[in-house]
């Protein structure tokens, strides 16, 4: 055996200790079959970076990469921004997240504030999971929630959180101490952004971290996307959206990392197409933003069995580079 086939098997025996069984048989077979060092360095770069994105000044970390089928092992929307080794800011909340936020390391004691880019299940589902874990771990300070106004089909933010917790009409009322704040419990305050406003809106602006979030377009869903600034460095993030929001590229041209949900292949025809963006309208985007590095997330298996088309697609268009996430993959910001 080969000395870069040695060191390919021992990469892919450390990441298998923080990897999906599935994916690790990926490596180790690519370490069997004798593939070449720079791919077995591309498949592992991201494996070995996840080890370190606690300790790094600023990092992306994808808690989920999926969207909300049952079918791709994958946990739905959430991401986690690292400054300094501290978890600072969630950004949605979908179902399966609860479990990457641990595995992940991050402390709901560190963040200064959970936002919603909107409010269906694969973006918000598993914000009371972690409001109950939230308890018993003697955070006092209050938590912003952030997140869209509402609409004849959605609650907005605030409604959302007393449809959780009111203490008399919520699903969830024993929680109601999140809503009253005061023995032993932090307080939630929510922030509401005119998800219908083509204006951007700083919604937090503390210790260094800037959020600014503006309307897009998802069909008849009031939704969001953010921009997240820290030392001058920005981490785009697109939401579900159609690609035609001209206020978002504004916002978010020149970012260091550009987050894009990877829904539907370039071949759908039908409605979702007013919901999410093809490959072909992600490069469209991306060459109107520039970023240094567009990662392509909240896959749906659908695109993902397209995969070669949609980059075909997307490549006409952006040439920068591109990576697929995966859960709890980490993206440092240099």
């Amino acid at each position: 055996m080969t000395e870069s086939a040695v060191s390919v098997r021992r990469q892919a025996a450390a990441a298998a200790r923080h990897v999906h069984p599935n994916r690790f048989v990926t490596l180790a077979l690519m370490a069997l079959v004798g593939c070449s060092t720079e791919e077995s360095a591309r498949a592992t770069t991201t494996e070995s970076a996840r080890l370190d994105c606690s300790r790094q000044a600023l990092a992306l970390q994808v808690l989920g990469s999926g969207g909300p089928m049952i079918d791709d092992e994958r946990a739905s929307s959430g991401y986690v921004i690292w400054v300094q080794g501290e978890s600072r800011l969630l950004i949605d909340a979908g179902g399966g997240i609860f479990q990457r936020f641990s595995q992940s390391s991050a402390r709901l004691e560190s963040l200064d504030a959970i936002a919603l880019s909107h409010l269906h299940v694969d973006h918000s589902a598993d914000l009371i999971a972690l409001l109950k874990g939230g308890y018993f771990i003697g955070r006092t300070r209050a938590l912003p929630v952030i997140g869209p106004s509402g609409s004849d089909l959605f609650p907005s933010t605030d409604a959302y959180l007393r449809a959780l917790l009111d203490s008399t009409t919520g699903a969830y009322r024993y929680l109601s101490g999140y809503i009253e704040g005061g023995r032993g419990w932090f307080q939630l305050v929510p922030r509401v952004v005119d998800a219908s406003s083509a204006t951007p809106d700083l919604v937090f602006d503390r210790n260094g971290l800037q959020l600014q979030a503006v309307g897009v377009g998802h069909g008849h869903v009031p939704a969001l996307g953010f921009v997240v600034t820290v030392s001058g460095r920005k981490i785009a993030f697109t939401g579900d959206q159609d690609g035609q929001s001209e206020a978002f590229v504004a916002l978010a041209r020149d970012a260091d990392v550009l987050v894009a949900h990877h829904a539907i292949p370039e071949t759908d025809d039908t409605a979702l197409r007013a919901l999410h963006m093809t490959p072909s309208a992600i490069g469209d985007l991306a060459a109107g933003i520039v970023p240094s590095r567009l990662v392509l997330s909240h896959h749906m298996q659908r695109a993902l069995e397209r995969r070669a088309q949609g980059e075909q697609a997307i490549r006409r268009r952006y040439q920068g580079p591109l990576d697929y996430a995966n859960d709890l993959d980490c993206f440092v910001v240099e």
